[in-house]
């Protein structure tokens, strides 16, 4: 229940920042106008690598193009090493139809909407009385942030965990954070159970 209250606040938050910019018409990625300054025209489909592992995912299942759209969102882009150590097979043809929706599945795992700062989850996790916050992905299903020292550690259902190495790279559309390991989404029910 406290989780829930807790991710409705950082959702309530979002949409509270997002409406103080609705005034400024040049700003319509619903980023603070200092973030916009960072960011510059770069979208996050132009500023990730065009050959890593997660944007040949993400183009598999059509969602680059949606990475290069007004957005805001957040994502959480696992490293070329993560995706390595996906089981034999997980995403390796991504032109067949049942890994092209594995792959939809997986990218929109790792996206929320809007700009979700680091500052904004470790404030979220220290506010928390279990020192934990749900996010909930641009799909609908949610994976746990807490934290490990400084480090924010991102668990998903099935108990995986995830490290962001890298924070807050700011573009036009929203914000990236890198993470050291693939979370999986939950199976949708009644699908097979994978292998």
């Amino acid at each position: 229940m406290r989780k829930a209250a807790l991710s409705l606040c950082l959702a309530a938050a979002m949409i509270s920042t997002s409406a103080c910019n609705k005034n400024d018409a040049s700003n319509q990625s619903g980023q603070t106008p200092a973030a916009a300054k960072a960011a510059g025209g770069k979208t996050i489909a132009a500023g990730l690598a065009a050959d890593s592992r997660f944007m040949a995912a993400a183009k598999a299942a059509g969602i680059d193009k949606t990475l290069t759209g007004p957005g805001p969102y957040t994502v959480f882009v696992p490293d070329d090493a993560a995706f390595a150590k996906l089981p034999a097979g997980s995403l390796d043809n991504t032109t067949d139809p049942a890994q092209r929706a594995k792959a939809t599945s997986i990218v929109t795992y790792h996206m929320l909407s809007g700009t979700v700062l680091a500052a904004d989850i470790g404030k979220a996790i220290d506010n928390a009385k279990d020192h934990k916050t749900l996010m909930i992905t641009v799909g609908g299903p949610t994976f746990t942030a807490s934290k490990d020292g400084d480090t924010i550690v991102l668990t998903d259902s099935a108990g995986n965990q995830a490290h962001v190495t890298k924070a807050d790279d700011q573009y036009s559309n929203g914000v990236v954070h890198h993470i050291d390991a693939v979370l999986t989404p939950p199976e949708p029910k009644g699908a097979p159970a994978s292998k």
